[in-house]
């Protein structure tokens, strides 16, 4: 049996909650074009969005560990794939369109540069008196300006939604600029179930990584109300942790994450009685949202990785780093513009120099930035 366009949408009338986001209710693309046969808007946006260049090159740029520090670390593709697998299961549980989160999450770290949040604190300061930076926009300017693959528009032409989920994507860490996707409006429920989908994986996945590296150790985790209630749950007594056990204990932790997510956050939208998508849009606050009891210890086990994690000497040493050599190569590329390839140098006179050399630095991945770096400025090695 054949299942069209035309027959996907109706089944999303019978299967999504009256809050979620329809296809054939998409306020549409910046350029009309005619839909495809066997595929939604929002599939369409997914599948475009898997074959860009910028995609690709998540493979080897950094998430907390940088490439050619170990193959079994995460990198920013890996963090996104699971992100995306995260995100459609909560949306699954709470009657969301899972087309329109997936493409979000597959977008939403586009506009990362290389070397993570290291990369993305020297561009801003390099782009302070340039109209700035930050890797939310820099997604968005990916999809709609940067990536050239069709002959009658620039970026790929996704929906309204998506977009719009691109430009709301928040964290604890940043907050989203809207100005020109209702700012008034809170992001859409796949937009929110992106965003905690992504502060979920990484806290459970640099916490498995953080494990891995020895950079911490179990015992240091003693006291931590999660780290206590999930050595319980699956028996381990220590002192050595071994691999399968590892996998068993970020298991249940992402387990215990979701359910909580999804019990807390549809107990909010029953108590609101949100009946459609622009009702939620327009509450005074997010509807995705763990227990009181959950949000606790989130914070307690996030204080624990930004203190012994993420700001551990070997991690602090690769930022200081990566800032340098991000912030010499843009100010190599700004002294003498004629060192960037030639087809980057054509863009210089429709974007300005510094956001063309912004564009290419945060298009970069971890490897290539660490070559250039060596080509321009270590005088032992060609160019």
């Amino acid at each position: 049996m054949i299942h069209t366009r035309s027959q996907i949408e109706a089944q999303e009338d019978q299967w999504l909650a009256p809050y979620a986001i329809r296809s054939k209710d998409s306020k549409g693309r910046a350029y009309p074009e005619s839909e495809p046969d066997y595929r939604t808007a929002f599939q369409r946006d997914r599948d475009r969005i898997l074959h860009t260049t910028a995609f690709r090159r998540l493979e080897y740029k950094t998430q907390v560990f940088i490439n050619y520090e170990g193959d079994y670390y995460r990198t920013r593709l890996t963090h996104t794939l699971e992100v995306a697998q995260i995100g459609r299961t909560i949306a699954r549980a709470l009657g969301a369109n899972e087309d329109l989160l997936e493409a979000i999450c597959l977008a939403h770290d586009l506009g990362h540069p290389p070397f993570g949040h290291s990369g993305e604190v020297a561009l801003a300061r390099l782009m302070k008196d340039h109209g700035g930076f930050d890797h939310n926009k820099q997604s968005l300017r990916i999809v709609t300006k940067l990536e050239q693959r069709y002959p009658d528009f620039s970026g790929l032409n996704l929906t309204w939604e998506v977009r719009e989920g691109i430009v709301k994507h928040e964290s604890e860490y940043d907050v989203a600029d809207a100005r020109e996707f209702n700012p008034e409006l809170r992001g859409h429920l796949e937009a929110q179930i992106a965003n905690v989908a992504d502060e979920l994986a990484y806290t459970a996945h640099d916490l498995d990584d953080g494990l891995r590296s020895g950079m911490i150790i179990p015992n240091m985790l003693e006291g931590i109300t999660l780290w206590e209630i999930l050595v319980d749950s699956v028996g381990w007594r220590g002192p050595v942790l071994d691999d399968l056990t590892r996998h068993r204990l970020i298991r249940h932790l992402i387990g215990m994450e979701v359910t909580d997510l999804v019990q807390a956050t549809d107990q909010c939208l029953r108590e609101r009685q949100v009946k459609s998508a622009e009702e939620l849009q327009r509450l005074p606050h997010n509807v995705m949202r763990f227990s009181e009891d959950m949000v606790r210890r989130n914070r307690q086990l996030k204080d624990f990785l930004y203190n012994n994690l993420y700001r551990h000497h070997r991690v602090v040493r690769m930022q200081v780093k990566a800032e340098r050599i991000v912030t010499d190569l843009f100010r190599a590329y700004q002294s003498d513009p004629e060192i960037l390839p030639k087809h980057v140098q054509e863009a210089i006179g429709d974007r300005s120099l510094e956001r063309t050399i912004c564009d290419y630095i945060a298009g970069m991945t971890d490897r290539f930035a660490v070559e250039e770096y060596q080509k321009l400025l270590d005088p032992a090695t060609k160019p």
